[in-house]
């Protein structure tokens, strides 16, 4: 249902993307709140991607095969 919630959980979604994932031009192509480059853990790990913001945008990490 859209209503004021539903409008308040998409800001919060929204800025917890902008600070945590987002890259920027000005702070050297890296996050607001800073964010460590994940070397690849093993050889045969592959990336995979974590939707944010309800899939329109996605973070990708390194995943461990199981």
């Amino acid at each position: 249902m859209l209503n004021e919630n539903h409008l308040r959980r998409l800001v919060r979604n929204y800025i917890r993307y902008y600070l945590e994932d987002r890259t920027h031009l000005s702070l050297a192509k890296d996050t607001p709140e800073g964010r460590p480059v994940t070397p690849k853990p093993s050889a045969d790990a592959q990336v995979v991607a974590v939707p944010r913001i309800g899939g329109l945008h996605h973070r990708y990490e390194w995943q461990v095969a199981a």
